[in-house]
């Protein structure tokens, strides 16, 4: 069955009280991938880490329980859920080892160079230009730094359950040469059930000769 579609927009972008309902159940129906996507990407107590979408901010509590010397941050481009995330995570934000921004990821407030480790899961169906945010994401990484996309691909049966007006689904190969088209190289595609994980690193910034 379809959903739909005021729940899908809810998704996309949560807000009121029936967002935060959803952000409750989003929070059960993603906690496996989101952590394999942590699993991936291996923070450490020293990184500058960026989640891309972090909607209930149990990831980005997640994250701050490791990067207990380094710094989180995240952009989401819901109000509601910045509320929520702000209080599940206040005691680290409080302490400065956690800031959280609403912001598209298309236009990521923070300098270039900023974070040695990002990750996005379950938010790229949502990019109205996926190239660009990975662009984005690319830009505040730093050389050597690492990317861990997670998300449903076009091969998945569970995509019909999601009306086009609001998801949009990609084959893993075109992901793939999305993240090229970005600049990003060592591309590594994994697979958890019918869900996608995909690890990548910045190109070396080229210079002019």
């Amino acid at each position: 069955m379809k959903r739909p579609l005021f729940i899908a927009q809810q998704s996309a972008r949560p807000s009121g009280l029936v967002g935060r309902v959803i952000a409750g159940i989003m929070a059960h129906e993603t906690a496996d991938l989101n952590e394999r996507a942590l699993r991936l990407l291996r923070p450490s107590p020293f990184d500058h880490v960026l989640e891309i979408g972090f909607g209930h901010g149990r990831t980005i509590e997640r994250l701050a329980s490791v990067v207990e010397n380094g710094r989180v941050c995240g952009i989401d481009v819901s109000e509601s859920m910045l509320a929520m995330a702000v209080r599940r995570n206040r005691r680290a934000i409080a302490e400065g080892r956690v800031e959280l921004r609403t912001a598209d990821c298309a236009s990521i407030p923070f300098d270039a160079a900023s974070f040695n480790a990002a990750l996005s899961v379950h938010t790229l169906y949502f990019w109205s230009d996926p190239i660009a945010c990975l662009t984005e994401i690319r830009r505040v990484l730093r050389p050597g730094g690492r990317l861990v996309l997670g998300f449903l691909g076009s091969d998945s049966a569970r995509r019909n359950s999601f009306p086009t007006q609001v998801y949009t689904f990609h084959e893993e190969t075109a992901v793939s040469a999305m993240l090229t088209a970005a600049e990003f190289r060592s591309i590594e595609v994994s697979r958890v059930g019918d869900a996608s994980l995909i690890l990548s690193m910045p190109a070396e910034v080229r210079t002019q000769a």
